[in-house]
């Protein structure tokens, strides 16, 4: 069996597990720590990510694939001792999220494809920790020079190192479809592309065709119900379930273990189900309930992300 490569070393495919696709253990406002300490209480935020992950564990859960690149504040050696504490098998990133940092707007795609190549085959900031996955981002800004630029950058340290790529969209915008067209003008074989934040929309003509073209689709956003409700993502994916698409869907929150974007209180308030636990123990009974088999939910939550993250290999 072929194996990925975690935060604490290499794992086996055929161990994965239970996989959640699009998580983030940690995310910092990039830079702030550094100047103002006081904001990233590194012992308090390990000691709460520890938790976080053992208690999703406990659940039934063996790996998170931590989606957070350099400029959200990625601190991999923290993430790395939470793996150790709390046994949880943890994919980390490299890319750039969607609003890239100005270094990246006057220089070309090669460029980026290095660092990221670099965070791949030697390890991340000089820490020997190897990212196993290429992250990026296309929102709001659609394909503006700087978003094109991360894009390119990734097919080319994809095409390079053969680690897969998965990525944040706007739903709303259909920015899925941009990213495949660069993607594919690129020479990216589309089935190692995962298309994030698909869960967020009621439109299967719009999936259906991201899934036409070979990607997987990422549901998820489970728990973010100011996009789509809960119960409209359920049907939505046991829709597509009926349809023969289960093959080519994979789950996650996009939540964290600790943030700084805002206070901790205010963000369980307004979103009460944003959390690790929120697939394992609400949504997967309400899938089978929506008529979802257990195979398929096998075949989302554990056999879809062995499949997609086996296939490696450079160009």
């Amino acid at each position: 069996m072929a194996t990925i490569q975690g935060v604490l070393g290499p794992i086996d495919t055929a161990d994965l597990g239970f996989t959640l696709m699009h998580e983030h253990v940690i995310i910092r406002s990039a830079g702030l720590s550094e100047q103002f300490p006081s904001t990233y209480p590194r012992a308090e935020v390990i000691a709460r990510a520890t938790d976080c992950l053992a208690e999703a564990r406990a659940h039934g859960v063996k790996t998170v694939v931590d989606l957070t690149p350099a400029d959200l504040g990625r601190d991999v050696e923290a993430v790395a001792e939470v793996a150790r504490r709390s046994g949880m098998q943890v994919v980390v990133a490299t890319g750039i999220y969607w609003q890239p940092p100005r270094y990246f707007q006057s220089r070309p795609p090669e460029a980026a494809a290095a660092l990221f190549a670099r965070d791949i085959a030697e390890g991340i900031a000089g820490t020997g920790i190897r990212a196993g996955i290429i992250k990026v981002a296309t929102d709001e800004t659609g394909l503006d020079r700087g978003v094109l630029t991360i894009l390119r950058a990734a097919a080319m340290a994809h095409r390079a190192t053969g680690a897969p790529i998965s990525t944040h969209t706007n739903a709303r915008m259909r920015t899925g479809v941009l990213q495949q067209e660069v993607f594919a003008s690129e020479g990216v074989d589309l089935s190692r592309v995962v298309i994030g934040h698909s869960g967020d929309t009621t439109d299967l003509g719009y999936l259906r065709g991201l899934m036409a073209r070979g990607s997987m689709i990422g549901m998820d956003r489970f728990g973010i119900d100011r996009f789509l409700p809960t119960a409209d993502r359920v049907r939505v994916i046991a829709d597509l379930c009926r349809e023969g698409y289960a093959g080519s869907m994979v789950l996650g929150h996009d939540a964290n273990c600790w943030w700084d974007w805002s206070p901790v209180e205010a963000v369980r308030r307004a979103m009460p189900d944003w959390h690790l636990l929120f697939i394992p123990t609400r949504v997967v009974p309400e899938l089978r309930q929506a008529g979802v088999s257990d195979g398929d939910i096998t075949r989302m939550t554990t056999e879809n992300p062995r499949v997609f993250l086996e296939r490696q290999g450079a160009y």
